[in-house]
């Protein structure tokens, strides 16, 4: 297909990884994926509360590529409550884990808040399940089309 990239992947382990009060949750689950020995995984639930958010969204009428200018970056105190969590973990062009993730978090007042996460604080907990998957070749770069870093998958 034409513009759409593809590669089969096999499935791994599954895990259950429970983040504890102050950690800080991407820093962590980098932590674990090198002592687990996880390369690539993709989140699958996430439940808990998070505090002091550092996430983006992208302006209305933004251009590519994606860049400081066109994006706006919040920083929340929180506390609040983690709604969901998805993405993925693939290595970066170094070898380095690189998580790639966006976040839904509720106020006390129920509204809801949430995009590309750049990292948070567990507040009192977080318990995340995902899943390691299994293919050669696939790492993340900078696209210099998009700005953004992103899965490139080797032939």
């Amino acid at each position: 297909m034409e513009n759409v990239w593809f590669k089969e992947c096999s499935g791994g382990r599954r895990f259950l990884v429970k983040i504890s009060q102050g950690e800080w949750l991407v820093e962590s689950l980098c932590r674990f994926a090198a002592e687990a020995g996880v390369r690539s995984a993709v989140i699958l639930s996430a439940v808990g509360s998070v505090t002091r958010v550092t996430f983006r969204g992208i302006k209305a009428g933004a251009k590519l590529p994606i860049t400081e200018a066109r994006m706006t970056v919040h920083d929340v105190e929180g506390p609040l409550e983690l709604l969901g969590l998805e993405g993925n973990m693939v290595p970066n062009d170094q070898g380095q884990c690189d998580c790639h993730l966006h976040i839904l978090m509720s106020r006390s007042s129920g509204e809801v808040i949430g995009g590309h996460l750049f990292d948070a604080r567990v507040f009192a907990s977080c318990e995340i399940i995902l899943s390691e998957f299994h293919g050669a070749g696939v790492e993340r770069h900078m696209s210099q089309s998009g700005g953004i870093s992103t899965i490139y998958l080797e032939d």
